[in-house]
C-alpha cells in the first residue's frame, strides 16, 4: 500500500508585491528621469535651458526649446512624487510584512512538516 502523497506547500505570491513596488518607484522617480533626458539633449545638442525661459534649440530643423523646457521644469513635480513614493512605499511594505505573517500562519501553521515513514 502506498502513503498517501505530501502536501504541497503552497508558495507566497510575490510576483504582485513586486509589480505594485515597481510601479511606485517609476512613478516616484519619474521627474528625475525628465530632468535627466532634458539635460542629456540639450547637453548633446549646445542648447540652453533653465526654468526662466524657453530658448531655442535647433535640433535637425526643429526647435525642440518648448520640449526641453518642459521637460525641465517637470523636475520640480519631485517634490511631490518623492514624499508621496516614499509614504506609499511605507504602506506597501506594512502591507507585505501583514500579509506575510497571515499566509504563514495560515498554511505553515507554525509547525513543521511530518516526517514521513521509511520505505520497507
Amino acid at each position: 500500500m502506498n502513503p498517501p502523497p505530501l502536501p504541497v506547500r503552497k508558495r507566497f505570491p510575490w510576483i504582485p508585491y513586486w509589480i505594485v513596488l515597481a510601479l511606485i518607484v517609476l512613478v516616484a522617480l519619474a521627474p528625475v528621469g525628465s530632468v535627466v533626458a532634458c539635460g542629456l539633449i540639450a547637453n548633446a545638442h549646445g542648447c540652453k535651458v533653465d526654468e526662466g525661459s524657453v530658448h531655442p534649440c535647433i535640433i535637425n530643423g526643429q526647435d525642440y526649446g518648448q520640449l526641453l523646457y518642459t521637460l525641465g521644469v517637470l523636475g520640480w513635480l519631485m517634490l511631490v512624487t518623492i514624499p508621496g513614493g516614499a509614504f506609499t512605499f511605507a504602506i506597501w511594505l506594512i502591507v507585505l510584512i501583514l500579509h506575510r505573517e497571515r499566509w504563514r500562519k495560515r498554511f505553515a501553521g507554525g509547525i513543521p512538516p511530518p516526517i514521513p515513514p521509511p520505505l520497507p
